[in-house]
């Protein structure tokens, strides 16, 4: 009976899998063919002419079942041609002895209608390492971070591959919170994230697809001993664990992984985060990776199947059609945006097709779709207020889970909380003096020209011919200034200032923009090391301006600023009117500026430049009269 399912389910897991390909090849032609064939290829194969080439050594490796793969097998020649490789026999040929990559499988939105121009590819490499020594390892990973240099070079799509090992996925080994890892112990959530969005690049089939009848209950523990049974006729079935339920504080540990996800991709954050959310608040309900697995293998024969992203996108949709419809129409314009559809173009294709189908289930007003499809086309100042709205909502679900979730975190998860609470205060909560950071919805923005205007002695920015709203208003130039340049907006060639009364020029903005840029850097949310966030912040960086707008003869040095990043990742801008002023403030922040980085500036057609910075240093440093330049 199990085999007869098992062999029945693998015929439409495989039809299922290559409609998944087929999207994926709609959407990115070139890029495609590289990552679903071309890849397993240059993994099993050795040549010079070809990337991943290893010059000694020591085991082959080769790709589960690359003979057996025809799409492969058909393209071999073209990639000869490509890589120059002048040898007319196969280079699949297998050698006598060699090492086994199980499998290659892509994990999130590839292959579906989430799939845009902007996304970028995961890859399980999957391997038992109990097969492998140290030496065939640490080789195995020389050909990836070598086919990998090359794929970065000549695809437009971004690549990263995770070598994991089939005994480490069956346990839920996936680690803690850091920069390589995906939050705390999430075990089985990260698991069926996997089984739900998972597409089989080559290799064997995960056994948990397979182990499903609308009839009859299977046995996931049979299945596995049928398919370790010497017996069994089929090969190129694998096992990744089974999985029936997951735990609320695993649930809780993945929240607050989305929740730091969402600092830099809040409309791909939201869709996982309200999905938590769901789960949690209905436990018993079987997952969502049962619930599609199912649909899938019940099509049989379909033409065309379910599409797990418009899946998961329904099931949210049907959520709050039923506990808060107020927040329905909000999240189904983010689900809408995070898609990139375009509701009026010509051109039929499998994507369309699938979103068509999904948001005529669930509509959306064709004068807001028409302006979700112009997205890019928004005034910069309503895409930032986008951004705005999406993290109070992402935040509101995390305050929601954290409450209701409060007596089932583990130590792994408190620290965790500790680092991902430092991580958002830092990057979001009003502090005075601090830089504020924008919020951004998606990585690219439509930011104009950016024009500075001295306003009833307040220096305002716009963006472009907006006159309404100022990006950032500030009595101190330099806090606007480093405001630019911390949210990465300073493009010299694209800033302008209006004529004004001040002796500020804008030559001395662009330069000033440069020495900030370059000193303290731009915004980014994975700069700093975890551990950081577990101490105390203290002031790491300190660049000090001394008179910037005063008159380049004015030799007073009792206007000065300091911008300073600290420990966090914080950037502040202080102004004191006076020498006593800024050595209290020194003094107060228990910071040794010998032990820190410390730069000055002063405007560069200063008549009296040297004299500034050495007067400057003996008020910083009285004992010694010198210090860091």
């Amino acid at each position: 009976m199990i085999q007869r399912i098992l062999t029945r389910n693998k015929r439409t897991y495989i039809k299922y899998n290559n409609f998944r390909k087929k999207i994926f090849a709609e959407l990115a032609p070139k890029d495609s063919e590289a990552i679903l064939y071309m890849l397993p290829w240059l993994l099993s194969v050795n040549h010079p002419s070809c990337p991943g080439y290893i010059e000694k050594l020591q085991t082959p490796f080769r790709v589960f079942n690359i003979d057996n793969d025809t799409e492969i097998r058909h393209r071999e020649s073209a990639f000869k041609r490509h890589f120059g490789v002048k040898q007319k026999s196969s280079l699949l040929i297998p050698p006598e002895e060699y090492c086994v990559i199980s499998g290659l499988y892509t994990i999130g939105s590839i292959g579906t209608i989430s799939q845009t121009s902007g996304s970028d590819c995961d890859i399980w490499v999957c391997f038992d390492k109990n097969e492998f020594d140290q030496g065939t390892w640490d080789q195995l990973n020389q050909k990836l971070y070598l086919i990998k240099d090359w794929i970065d070079t000549y695809l437009k799509m971004p690549v990263f591959f995770f070598l994991s090992d089939i005994n480490d996925i069956k346990q839920g080994h996936y680690g803690s919170v850091d920069a390589e890892s995906s939050g705390s112990t999430q075990k089985n959530v990260l698991k069926e994230e996997f089984y739900r969005t998972c597409m089989l690049i080559c290799g064997k089939i995960p056994l948990w697809w397979l182990c499903f009848d609308p009839t009859h209950p299977v046995d996931y523990d049979k299945a596995v001993s049928l398919v370790n049974a010497k017996t069994f006729e089929t090969f190129d079935i694998i096992d990744f664990g089974n999985l029936e339920k997951i735990e609320n504080n695993e649930y809780f540990g993945a929240a607050l992984w989305q929740l730091h996800k969402s600092l830099t991709r809040p409309l791909k954050s939201i869709i996982k985060m309200v999905l938590l959310k769901m789960l949690l608040d209905a436990p018993q309900e079987r997952l969502i990776c049962h619930q599609f697995r199912n649909n899938v293998l019940s099509s049989g024969n379909a033409a065309n199947f379910q599409d797990f992203s418009a899946f998961t996108m329904a099931a949210i949709f049907d959520y709050y059609k039923n506990n808060d419809k107020s927040v329905l129409e909000f999240f189904k314009q983010c689900c809408y945006l995070r898609c990139e559809i375009h509701p009026y173009d010509s051109t039929v294709t499998i994507k369309k097709k699938l979103s068509d189908d999904l948001f005529k289930a669930y509509p959306i007003d064709r004068k807001t779709k028409l302006r979700l499809s112009k997205f890019s086309e928004w005034n910069f100042e309503d895409q930032i207020d986008l951004g705005n709205q999406l993290f109070k909502f992402l935040l509101h679900i995390y305050t929601e889970i954290s409450a209701s979730q409060a007596g089932v975190a583990t130590e792994i998860d408190k620290q965790d909380m500790t680092i991902i609470g430092r991580k958002i205060s830092a990057c979001y909560q009003p502090k005075p003096d601090k830089i504020t950071v924008i919020k951004k919805p998606t990585g690219s923005l439509n930011l104009t020209n950016l024009t500075l205007m001295l306003e009833n002695s307040v220096w305002n920015v716009y963006s472009g011919t907006d006159r309404k709203t100022p990006l950032v208003s500030s009595p101190n130039i330099v806090y606007n200034i480093t405001f630019i340049v911390w949210n990465n907006l300073f493009i010299p060639n694209n800033i302008q200032m209006e004529p004004n009364a001040s002796k500020v020029t804008l030559q001395e903005i662009i330069n000033i923009g440069n020495k900030i840029r370059d000193f303290i850097g731009t915004y980014d949310v994975s700069g700093i090391d975890y551990p950081h966030y577990l101490k105390k912040e203290r002031i790491s960086k300190i660049l000090i301006s001394v008179s910037f707008e005063k008159s380049p003869w004015n030799k007073d040095i009792n206007d000065f600023c300091i911008v300073y990043t600290n420990t966090w990742g914080e950037v502040f801008v202080k102004r004191f009117n006076s020498p006593g002023k800024l050595k209290k403030f020194i003094r107060e922040a228990d910071t040794n500026l010998l032990s820190i980085a410390t730069t000055y500036y002063v405007q560069r057609s200063c008549t009296s430049y040297e004299k500034i910075i050495e007067r400057t240093k003996k008020v910083l440093f009285p004992t010694t009269g010198f210090g860091p330049v």
